[in-house]
């Protein structure tokens, strides 16, 4: 069983009551779910997973001023739940909830994360944030939300605006094009076969986070992206492709597959309306994703930024 199943069991078996019974007047202000950093809450966690930050437990989200009138007794009550369930032990939270589970402001979760309180806003705000970051604000199960107070944050981030989308998009194949296409192969001829494998590894990493990008995804920790892949709804033909590619040598038969990448990504630009350009080269495809930006501030960074 997965920890996002034991937690979501945990509080519907402790956490509902609890909640319930002591703090009547506020359960609809109290949101409760599990989300954040860690395997767990991207439902990836297995039984290596269990050496560290495993256990039974929830998050409980207040605002501001709700926070500052319960969540003392709140942290209190959570702290009294029982230790364990169905053999699996409640994972110890740290006062103020400030670790993994517990109670914490609703600001405090989203700003290590987005740089705010809540959900980006401005072009700027949005480009600086890596994907991985943005994954762990918006993955894992929100158990309930009467308010609204924390889906609402996350349905805005994953709402990723067009101009940032087409941003990243060409920043991704422009990457692409200078690491695998172009440069792994010039490696090679200088005898540099350990830069190859560098320029062979950008390819890759740029591919999987293109992959998601190109599915209005966040592509996470790169401990996760290729099990992440896995589950992608269109580009999941892929993992196989390019985890051969990143765990294989550098030679012909890795530039003839990054080619064939490059060119299955060429073809999807086109079919979606993405780019025109010709060829299988990423480069071109590139600058005509990024010509559909209309933002100012976007449209001006270079294009490798993103």
């Amino acid at each position: 069983m997965h920890a996002i199943d034991i937690c979501r069991a945990y509080y519907e078996r402790y956490g509902r009551e609890m909640i319930h019974s002591l703090f009547p007047e506020y359960e609809s202000r109290i949101a409760v779910g599990i989300a954040g950093e860690g395997s767990d809450c991207l439902g990836f966690d297995d039984e290596i997973s269990r050496d560290h930050d495993y256990g039974a437990g929830f998050r409980l989200w207040l605002d501001d001023e709700l926070y500052d009138e319960i969540g003392f007794k709140l942290t209190r009550a959570y702290s009294a739940l029982p230790g364990e369930i169905d053999g699996v032990k409640k994972y110890p939270a740290r006062p103020y909830g400030t670790d993994r589970f517990g109670v914490i402001r609703i600001s405090d979760f989203f700003t290590p994360l987005t740089g705010s309180a809540g959900a980006p806003e401005s072009p700027e705000q949005w480009i600086s944030i890596p994907d991985f970051a943005l994954a762990a604000a918006v993955n894992g199960e929100i158990f309930r939300d009467d308010s609204g107070a924390v889906t609402g944050v996350r349905s805005r981030i994953l709402d990723m605006p067009r101009d940032v989308r087409l941003k990243k998009i060409a920043a991704r194949l422009i990457a692409m094009a200078q690491s695998g296409q172009y440069n792994f192969k010039r490696c090679l001829d200088h005898g540099e076969p350990a830069a190859a494998s560098i320029a062979k590894s950008e390819f890759v990493k740029n591919a999987v986070s293109l992959c998601h990008t190109l599915e209005g995804k966040y592509c996470p920790f790169y401990k996760w992206a290729f099990r992440s892949l896995a589950g992608l709804e269109t580009f999941s033909f892929l993992h196989e492709p390019l985890s051969k590619l990143a765990c294989g040598g550098v030679g012909a038969e890795q530039f003839d597959e990054i080619e064939r990448i490059g060119g299955i990504f060429a073809d999807h630009l086109r079919k979606e309306g993405l780019s025109a350009a010709h060829g299988d080269f990423l480069e071109p495809h590139a600058y005509e994703v990024a010509n559909k930006i209309g933002d100012p501030y976007l449209r001006n960074m270079h294009i490798m930024e993103g």
